[in-house]
Order: structure tokens, then sequence, then C-alpha cells
């Protein structure tokens, strides 16, 4: 049963007097973070140089890229492997030049070159004389460059990631499809058009170039209004602290499970990736499987929110959610969902739950979400001492990381689907992209404040503190062993923020069942995937308590493939771990204790950057 703290009693939006995960210590005694003295007169310098380099430390790029050249200097035979390999594609393209001019001369259609799974050169023309030859090259850059970068004795790992990936945006900027002489696509719709497809794409810039520069919403982005055909599933603000609102939804069931679920989206993103349209919201479908769901939505931090930390992430947050759930719907226990950073957040409330003998959750629900950092994918490429340096150097002028410069870093790592392909697509082919929920949910971004955001980035993924076990909670340690409820964990097969076998490490450090389910798409398209998706599946296994571990490679070999949206399997064990339905509460929402404040989606999510 519920301990008795899960039962605090507090006044309707009134924050509690005490928290559960209130921190009495926030650094380990050897936490190197290089803090500077309050007032240090260098700050504005490193605040001015940060901006000067929009925010990317050019001294980590400089110490990748000497790393890599200083090591390739004193590798001979490697720099020969690349002299040799430079001079056979020289001859490749000298060769398929040949045949091709014999062939025209002869009168014959040149020979073309072999389809390619590249989907910039997709169309059939980049195959055929001349284009041939401009597809050819680039590829054979991209090859020489992926050997260039990978394999050169000493190069740290870190530096050499660094080096491959910033050859991979060089090499993008520079692809022929960029060029409208060079790409046979925009050449013949240019013809086709008599041009009127490069006047349409240059409107195209110049809108989007002046929407950016008075700070107006993306083109199409009126069309998305949050609580009118974004975030519309009916529901009540029961709860409200300074630094959250609690939404407990309507049930749409005559009967529901006696246990309520808690989600708790990333601070990072406005909640209602899981409210979208009502034909994809993961909130409403949960609701008409008959359960009864809260949802935290986390204020928008401005500059007097600088001072707040993990610490009130967890307890104002977490902490203060499951206590007006528990006055709401006594004496249940509570399954929560954590997505993205919400789930690492999670895993830290409830190893402290499980470390202190608090029964109040039922299970832990983990989606696309890290508990080990050691392996934390692209994004790793943007974290290291320099570049945490220079954030908090801006950070401390402003008080909170913008929405933009995440959302900068997040288009790196995907540069081709997000810059590169809507340049050719837009502004030279003239085809605008519509925008959908999902696009206009992206650019509703939101702030970090600068304490938060300093601790995540240090104590997660620089020194990898939660695995390690080295994360205090109220001044102790806490320990993933610890929980022991069931999980169910969701990785997606193409996510750059947190990679799938990253994910995976879970299995690592708790003892409890873990079904874990692995689906196609990328971070927030493989979560947000209803049922009737088109081309969705997913592998989907449960390892009991007890059971030996499998690895990633033998769990894919394991694991069965399922047709459809994971959703499905996770309603299905959500109804495995809970009681059976039993009436609806006709009470209105909040119930006596928490009497609503205001319709969903509430105000906190309607607050801009």
């Amino acid at each position: 049963m519920p301990t008795a703290a899960a039962h605090a009693r507090h006044k309707p939006g009134v924050a509690p007097s005490g928290h559960a995960f209130e921190y009495l210590d926030t650094r380990m005694s050897n936490d190197n973070t290089n803090d500077k003295p309050a007032g240090d007169p260098d700050n504005a310098t490193h605040a001015a140089w940060a901006k000067a380099w929009s925010h990317l430390s050019p001294e980590s790029a400089l110490m990748a890229w000497t790393d890599w050249a200083s090591h390739l200097a004193v590798s001979p035979h490697k720099r020969a492997d690349l002299l040799q390999l430079a001079q056979r594609q020289f001859e490749q393209m000298m060769a398929h030049l040949r045949d091709s001019l014999d062939s025209l001369a002869e009168g014959n259609t040149p020979p073309e070159l072999p389809a390619t799974d590249d989907r910039r050169f997709s169309d059939p023309a980049w195959g055929q004389y001349p284009f041939s030859l401009l597809r050819q090259s680039f590829e054979m850059q991209t090859h020489w460059w992926d050997q260039a970068t990978q394999g050169v004795w000493g190069v740290d790992s870190g530096h050499q990631k660094f080096v491959q990936f910033a050859a991979r945006q060089w090499l993008e900027a520079m692809s022929p499809t960029h060029f409208p002489l060079l790409n046979p696509q925009v050449l013949e719709r240019t013809r086709a058009e008599e041009g009127n497809n490069l006047a349409r794409g240059m409107s195209y810039l110049i809108d989007d170039t002046m929407r950016r520069l008075a700070g107006e919403v993306p083109a199409g982005l009126e069309d998305f209004k949050v609580g009118q055909n974004l975030a519309i599933t009916p529901g009540k603000v029961v709860y409200r602290n300074a630094l959250i609102e609690l939404i407990q939804y309507a049930p749409s069931t005559p009967d529901v499970h006696p246990e309520p679920i808690l989600i708790v989206p990333a601070w990072i993103m406005k909640y209602y990736i899981l409210d979208l349209s009502p034909q994809n919201s993961l909130i409403k479908y949960l609701v008409e499987q008959g359960h009864t769901v809260f949802c935290i939505s986390w204020n928008n931090p401005g500059k007097e929110d600088r001072h707040l930390g993990m610490d009130d992430y967890l307890a104002q947050g977490i902490d203060e959610a499951l206590a007006a759930i528990n006055a709401i719907v006594p004496k249940q226990r509570i399954h929560a969902a954590g997505y993205c950073l919400g789930g690492t957040l999670l895993s830290i409330a409830a190893a402290a739950l499980a470390r202190d003998g608090d029964d109040r959750l039922a299970s832990v629900t983990l989606l696309a979400a890290q508990t080990d950092f050691s392996e934390p994918g692209d994004l790793s490429l943007f974290i290291n001492e320099s570049q945490i340096a220079l954030l908090e150097a801006q950070m401390e002028e402003t008080g909170y990381l913008r929405a933009d410069q995440m959302g900068g870093a997040f288009q790196m790592l995907r540069s081709y689907d997000m810059v590169w392909s809507r340049l050719t697509q837009e502004y030279l082919l003239g085809d605008r992209r519509p925008m959908n929920d999902l696009m206009a949910w992206n650019a509703d971004g939101t702030n970090m404040p600068a304490a938060m955001h300093s601790q995540y980035l240090r104590r997660m993924y620089l020194y990898n503190d939660l695995s390690g076990g080295r994360y205090l909670v109220r001044g102790r340690s806490i320990s993933l062993g610890d929980i022991t409820v069931p999980i169910f964990c969701v990785g997606t097969t193409t996510d750059h923020v947190a990679p799938w076998r990253s994910v995976f490490k879970i299995h690592l450090f708790s003892p409890a069942e873990i079904t874990f389910a692995l689906t196609n798409g990328g971070h927030n398209a493989g979560i947000v995937s209803e049922p009737g998706r088109p081309r969705r599946h997913y592998r989907l296994h449960t390892r009991q308590q007890g059971e030996r571990y499998l690895a990633p490679d033998e769990w894919l070999e394991t694991a069965g493939r399922h047709e459809g949206s994971w959703w499905s399997s996770w309603v299905a064990w959500l109804n495995e771990h809970s009681g059976p339905p039993m009436k609806s509460s006709r009470v209105a929402l909040g119930g006596k204790r928490h009497p609503p404040l205001c319709n969903a989606p509430g105000t906190y999510v309607l607050k801009a950057c």
C-alpha cells in the first residue's frame, strides 16, 4: 500500500510544504564542474565568444581536427592507403567519362550508374551522363572521407566521431543536389515551368527570411492552434505550482482500470507531442482504452527561473504530481511513464522511491529515455567540458538556454532531413512542404533554466552519474538496481537523440521484469506511432525477473516481429499489470481535494519563448 507520504494533503493549487525528493546536496565532493565564482570578470568575454561562434565551441573543433591531423601525419601507411584510394577513384571516374564519351561518339546511349540507396540521388537522371559524373564524384568523396576519418592510430574516439560528423556536414553542404545548374530534377522542372518554380522558391525564401527576422512563426503554423486543433483531449488542470500544471483527462469509457497513469514528458518539449491531433494522440488512445490519465505540463522558464535545478524538477514535478494524484485517486498505485528526458527523471524518482521503501508506483514505462549515457549517440558531439563551459557562460547572462539553440543542434544531427532537402524541395523545385501537427509542435520550443541544464549535461552526459551510482537524492546515492516494479521500455531504430542500444542498457542496471519494444522510426515519429499508420512494425520481448541478460544483437534474434503500432502492446501490458476495470467515477475531475483550475491544455503550454 502507498506510504503515508503518498497521501499528504494540501490545498488545491498550492505546493505542499515538504518534498519527498528535496535535495540536501546536489554535487558529489569530487564533482569537477569548473564552476566560476559569481561576478567572474571573464564571463562577459566568454558569453560574447559563445555568441560569436553560435554557441558552438571552436576550441573543441580545433582540438578534434588537430588530434586527427597530427596522428594521420605520423601514419604513413594510412596516408598511402588513402592516396591509393584516391587514385583508384580517379581512374574509375575517368573510365566512366571515357565510356560515356565513346558511346556518345558512336551514337549510343552512355552507360548508366546502378541505382543507389542514397535518397538524394533517387531520381534515375542521376545515373545518366553527365549527371552521373557529379553523383559518382560526390559518392567517391564521401567514401574517401569515411575512410580518412576512421581507423587513424591514436585518435581519441570522441575526436574521431567529431571529425567524421564535421566532414559529413561539409559534404552535405557541397552536394550537387543543392545547386540548380547541377541538379537534373531542378533543370527539368525549370524547363517545364519556364522558371516559375524558381520564382516560387525565391518568394518562399524571402517569406521565411522575413519571418525569422521578425520573430514570427513559420509559414503554415498559423493553421495549428493549441487547444483548438492540437491538444484537445478533454481534461482539466487539477493542480498547479510554479513549475507544473497537472492535467487530468476525462474518462471516455464506462469502466476504467483502478490504477491511474502519470505521464512525465521532457521539459525540453511541450507535452502535447503526446496529445497532437485526435487521430494520433497517445493520451486520447489511453483514455479510450479505459485508463485514468494524468499528464505534467511544464512551465516555460524565463530569466527569473535561472536557479531551478534538477532537484526542483524532481520535487515540484514528479513528487507533487504523485501527491496530487494520490489525493484524487486514493489508495491506488500509479503507472508512471516518462518520455525522453522525462523518462530519465522518472527513473531517478523510481530509484529514490524504491530506496526509501515507497511503493506508490505500480510500474515504470520509459519512452526513448536513457538511463546510461556512456553511448548517447551523435548528441555527445556537442557535450564536452569546453562546450558546456561555453553554454554556461551564455546562460549566466540570459538565465536560460533558448529553444532555438537546442533546435539548432538537432537540425545539425539531421541536416539532410531538416535543412538541405527542404532547400532543394522548397527553394529550387518550388514545392512548399505542407505543415503538419508534428512539425507545428516541433516549432513550438521551450527554454531550459541555466542551473537545470548545466546539471543535466554534467551529471548525466559528462559524468554518467545515474548509472554509475553517484547520483544523489536527499544527500544519498540512488541505484537503478533498486527498481523492481515491472518496466516497459521503448526504443526507436533511427533515434539520433537516444539510440535504442543506449536505451536498452536499462537491462544492465535493473533486475526487474523488463518488456522492451523496438519500433521503426525516429525519436519523435517512432513514439507518435498510432494504430493504423502505414508501414509501422516493432519487435517485442520480455525478460522475466531473474532471467539472464540478452545483449542487443541476441535480443534482436529473440524478439518477435509485430506489424502495426506498439501502442496496442503497451496497453495490453498495462492491462495485465492493472486491476480489473470498474465503473468510472462520476465525481468531477480533481475531486474535492483538487477542484479544477481551468480546462486542458492549461496555461503553461501556451507560454511562448
